[in-house]
């Protein structure tokens, strides 16, 4: 029998207590993510959110409780082809499918619209479950619909989408070479940010142009949330935050929440994706044909897996994300916005839901006081809800 050294034991001690250690920290702080669109893939996909989804989605009721996820922010969405008399209606079809969700499993889910509820359901160990809107357009330029909304359990819209809306531009239309007949809030647009504040709606500034910004940071009286979105000076996107917009937050008390979609987290990895599609180019095109361009890559992407993860960047670039916000504007900022079931490419370890506990593990190891990753996962989060309560 050999004799094992004193140093491997050590080592095997000290690396049961790390694991041991990263663990009960992340089960027992509340963990809140502030976006996530498996509401709109079970909706599109006819899936049902309480059963087994394991290799269909990146999240399931019971893979959230796995993962430890106390809080779900669940996205509201619809893109701009949902015109007036149609994005309302879709929004509300969403919300009447999660409130079927909770009265379905009633000792597992439950929603929450206050700081005080939130706590409750975490108490009783239930998915505290949220709505935010994504999209301005939805209310069809319409205070009544932001009101009927609100009333509904939104605690959050983002001003825009992808598309912009007659009272606000969004950031891909105002990064994109089309002459727009406006940039930033119109009136209106200010009336909506203020009729939020009122309401005690977060104003969620991910996906808005520039100017949209910059208007909805001088209108607000309450901090604000960026739901998913990242640093642009370490992947120059148009959906992701430059320095003196992340210091505008920081003094407004707002929160920017990280996404996890590899094109906005590594600058590198649109160009590794071309090559994948490239390569598979004919097959592509057929199945676009076949299916339309989201599923089409979908299907390649699983196809050809060992490809797609050799493309994913690694978790530790994610964050730096979030190193830089916390060296730009303190710890009391930063949160986590996944994206996930929005997104079709993620970091290296972050495969779905259940593996949320590897951000507090890595957290850990960068030095983080347990104080402050208490706050990362979810007590930023908690303090922004509060102090946009009325």
């Amino acid at each position: 029998m050999k004799k094992i050294g004193i140093v491997t034991i050590l080592l095997h001690v000290f690396f049961l207590v790390n694991a041991q250690s990263y663990q009960k920290l992340h089960f027992k702080s509340i963990l809140v993510d502030t976006h996530n669109d498996i509401l709109t893939t079970t909706f599109e996909k006819n899936l049902l959110f309480d059963q087994p989804l394991a290799g269909k989605t990146h999240s399931d009721l019971n893979r959230m409780q796995a993962g430890g996820v106390d809080v779900q922010v669940f996205s509201v969405w619809c893109d701009g082809s949902f015109g007036p008399g149609k994005a309302f209606a879709r929004a509300n079809q969403q919300i009447d499918t999660l409130y079927a969700w909770t009265s379905r499993n009633p000792n597992k889910m439950m929603i929450v619209t206050n700081a005080a509820e939130l706590k409750q359901a975490v108490r009783q160990h239930k998915l505290a479950a949220m709505m935010g809107v994504e999209g301005g357009h939805m209310i069809e330029d319409k205070l009544a619909n932001l009101d009927s909304l609100y009333k509904r359990g939104v605690r959050y819209m983002t001003l825009t989408w992808n598309n912009s809306n007659s009272w606000a531009t969004s950031a891909m239309d105002e990064a994109g070479e089309k002459p727009l007949p406006f940039k930033g809030l119109t009136p209106f647009g200010k009336q909506v940010v203020q009729r939020m504040n009122e309401l005690g709606m977060m104003v969620d500034l991910s996906h808005v142009g520039e100017q949209t910004f910059w208007d909805a940071i001088n209108t607000v009286n309450k901090p604000v949330i960026v739901s998913h979105s990242c640093v642009y000076n370490i992947c120059p996107v148009f959906r992701n935050l430059k320095d003196e917009q992340i210091k505008a937050i920081g003094k407004n008390g707002g929160v920017i929440h990280l996404n996890f979609y590899s094109q906005f987290v590594d600058s590198n990895y649109r160009s590794r994706a071309r090559a994948f599609y490239q390569q598979h180019k004919a097959e592509r095109d057929s199945l676009v044909q076949a299916l339309g361009r989201g599923d089409a890559n979908e299907v390649l992407l699983e196809k050809y897996r060992a490809e797609a993860n050799n493309m994913r960047p690694p978790l530790s670039l994610l964050l730096d994300h979030l190193d830089y916000i916390v060296n730009l504007i303190g710890v009391d900022h930063v949160g986590l916005g996944s994206d996930f079931d929005g997104i079709s490419s993620t970091p290296q370890q972050l495969d779905d839901v259940t593996d949320f506990p590897v951000i507090t593990r890595e957290l850990l190891a960068r030095g983080y006081s347990k104080k402050d990753i208490r706050k990362i996962l979810g007590g930023n989060f908690i303090r922004i809800l509060k102090a946009n309560s009325k």
